[in-house]
């Protein structure tokens, strides 16, 4: 069992950046992609950014450019830094795992983003 912690998200005004962090509970050196997502109120949790372990990466369009995840396999962690944070990007954000065929969730990090 893996269990994901989420840290870093706050209130902050447009045009600022955050940078969110999960944390793993166990060695993420073997786990292949590992992903963020949001879900805002009212709405489906979308699918943010995934990043392998050979460090390829994916965005949703809707951040693309302003959001680089990055994985530290020393530290069992992976980032999103996010830039240029608009009020659309208010949502809470989660972090996802795959790991020996279950899917793992931690508690999500809530992102404000002010006009």
């Amino acid at each position: 069992q893996v269990q994901l912690v989420e840290s870093g998200g706050g209130l902050v005004q447009g045009g600022g950046s955050l940078r969110l962090s999960c944390a793993a509970s166990e060695s993420i050196f073997s786990i292949n992609a590992m992903r963020w997502y949001r879900q805002a109120p009212g709405k489906q949790r979308e699918l943010v950014a995934s990043i392998t372990s050979g460090g390829s990466t994916n965005y949703a369009d809707s951040v693309k450019g302003r959001c680089t995840i990055s994985r530290d396999n020393a530290k069992n962690t992976v980032y999103l830094q996010m830039n240029s944070l608009k009020p659309e990007d208010t949502a809470v954000y989660y972090c996802n795992v795959i790991f020996r065929g279950f899917i793992y969730w931690g508690q999500g990090t809530q992102v404000t983003v002010s006009s």
